[in-house]
């Protein structure tokens, strides 16, 4: 099996994509996906490498990650798992403090899961039909570009 790793931006528009064995952790990869990213800037100059927020999903929230998120300057919308907030409770104010969490932020996190949808829209990426991950990962370029052309009107 395959997992495709998406980072999008405020649009739901793919900015780096990463395909990786199923049984990879999802927060192993989040470092692969964030190193990706280039997005031009208007005018030239050298391509914006970091983005302002990462939100993420309850898969994502390990302290190596926050500590990535953070030595790199990009804040972290990403919850707590049930469990990690027992153990942080349970030490009691040994525990620490919990990471900030910006809700509303939060929000937004079904921007990602709509562009996953309309990715899995292609029968050949839902399905898996293809054998070589190069072929599967090429899909999910050709896919991705699609999208881009439909949210800039070029679909003529």
């Amino acid at each position: 099996s395959t997992k495709i790793h998406v980072g999008v931006d405020g649009a739901g528009r793919p900015l780096s994509l990463v395909v990786t064995g199923g049984q990879r952790n999802d927060g192993a990869v989040l470092r692969e996906v964030i190193e990706d990213l280039r997005v031009p800037r208007v005018g030239g100059g050298r391509p914006r490498t970091t983005p302002d927020a990462v939100i993420a999903d309850r898969a994502y929230p390990s302290r190596g990650t926050r500590d990535y998120l953070r030595g790199r300057g990009i804040k972290a919308v990403i919850p707590e798992k049930s469990d990690q907030v027992r153990g942080r409770k349970s030490k009691g104010s040994a525990g620490g403090r919990p990471p900030a969490f910006d809700a509303q932020a939060y929000k937004g996190c079904n921007v990602v899961e709509r562009a996953f949808s309309k990715v899995k829209q292609w029968r050949g990426l839902a399905t898996r039909y293809d054998k070589l991950a190069v072929v599967y990962r090429a899909a999910a370029v050709l896919s991705t570009i699609v999208a881009w052309l439909a949210s800039l009107g070029d679909t003529s």
